[in-house]
């Protein structure tokens, strides 16, 4: 049987295959960020589907500004903890590993979402026609901040997640700070790399202190904000942000790119039915890989073995991370190997509804 469904030690943990069900907002919470039945069913199901790791949906880890959808699950408070433990155990019933993504959305977000306050940012931010949209965030909210990560991570280890992985990707508020394109600030936290990562880095540092050296802690990570401006994000720094997360703590790094903001279809590309459409993150992965010495896990437009096969070959990723394949199979891994040879996803980006996370495609599956 391939490599790709051969067990995978990282850190102090060992996963069953190299397959990781990435982040991805289900909408199935319940409103007041609660996990649903209707979640439970999901998680089990994509446990028993054979993924060696799952990656929960985007928990919010800050009331109310970290909120960016909803419903959204969060992990803000102690009482979230019990729906968490249950969602553990579904997927623990069935083998499998599972990690809490933390986040917030900073500017991502809307008044009605946050009690009517205006959203926080790295930077104070305009729309198009100078209407403020988003304040900066003060040196003591930055505070505040940490310890709500903090406590968040602390919060998930209790519930008996396996790990937790920190979003830094996607235009969430981690990405933000790391970003050009949004961090304008003129104190510590803005100006230079060694500066706009700096939240990025003391995050995980107090988080991986909080859990523990043996919890696993992941980070998702942008390598591109997918922006036309010339502020945006660089390479340069995206190398040099991976390499000294990894100094902080970081146990693994899921590379991404895009902003949902501006940018949702640089995340999500459309019509990935081609071998050679699909991994569109891997160059920048590879050059994250080499700069690192910690595990990489690619996430974009995955669909057959025979690439990813030669992607942990050529030594571009370590693990390999899918969204929507699994949404509508969420017994991929399974299929995959009893024999079949790729995903029947059409990344027709149908499955993005907050109406409920399903596949909507109805044409024949293409294999």
């Amino acid at each position: 049987m391939s490599t790709l469904f051969d067990p995978i030690k990282v850190g102090s943990m060992t996963f069953r295959n190299r397959f990781v069900r990435s982040a991805t907002q289900d909408w199935l919470p319940q409103s007041d960020g609660e996990v649903s039945d209707a979640q439970l069913a999901l998680y089990e199901q994509l446990a028993a589907g054979g993924v060696g790791l799952i990656m929960t949906g985007h928990s919010y880890v800050s009331h109310p500004f970290g909120r960016a959808a909803n419903p959204q699950n969060a992990i803000y408070h102690e009482r979230f903890i019990d729906g968490y433990k249950k969602m553990v155990e579904v997927v623990h019933r069935h083998d499998a590993k599972i990690f809490l993504q933390l986040a917030h959305a900073g500017r991502q977000t809307v008044p009605e979402l946050i009690d009517g306050k205006m959203p926080v940012a790295p930077s104070d931010m305009f729309d198009a026609n100078g209407q403020q949209v988003a304040r900066a965030l003060t040196l003591d909210e930055i505070e505040q901040l940490l310890e709500d990560y903090e406590a968040a991570a602390m919060r998930a280890k209790r519930a008996g997640f396996d790990g937790v992985q920190l979003h830094m990707a996607h235009g969430y508020l981690l990405a933000q700070f790391l970003s050009p394109y949004t961090n304008h600030r003129e104190d510590e936290y803005g100006g230079s790399v060694d500066q706009r990562i700096r939240l990025l880095c003391e995050v995980t540092y107090r988080v991986k202190t909080a859990v523990g050296r043996q919890f696993p802690v992941f980070a998702k990570l942008n390598t591109t904000d997918g922006v036309n401006d010339k502020t945006q994000l660089s390479l340069e720094d995206v190398l040099y942000t991976a390499n000294m997360i990894a100094e902080h703590g970081i146990d693994a790094i899921e590379t991404s790119g895009g902003t949902i903001k501006e940018t949702r279809v640089v995340m999500a590309k459309p019509g990935i039915l081609k071998p050679e459409q699909e991994a569109y993150f891997a160059p920048a992965a590879k050059q994250v890989k080499a700069a690192v010495k910690v595990p990489v896990i690619l996430v974009g437009g995955l669909r057959s073995t025979a690439v990813m096969e030669d992607l942990i070959a050529n030594g571009t990723a370590d693990m390999l991370s899918m969204s929507r394949p699994f949404v509508r199979e969420p017994d991929l891994i399974n299929k995959l190997a009893a024999g079949q040879k790729k995903a029947t996803c059409v990344s027709c980006n149908a499955c993005f509804n907050p109406q409920g996370l399903k596949c909507r495609y109805e044409g024949p599956d293409l294999q």
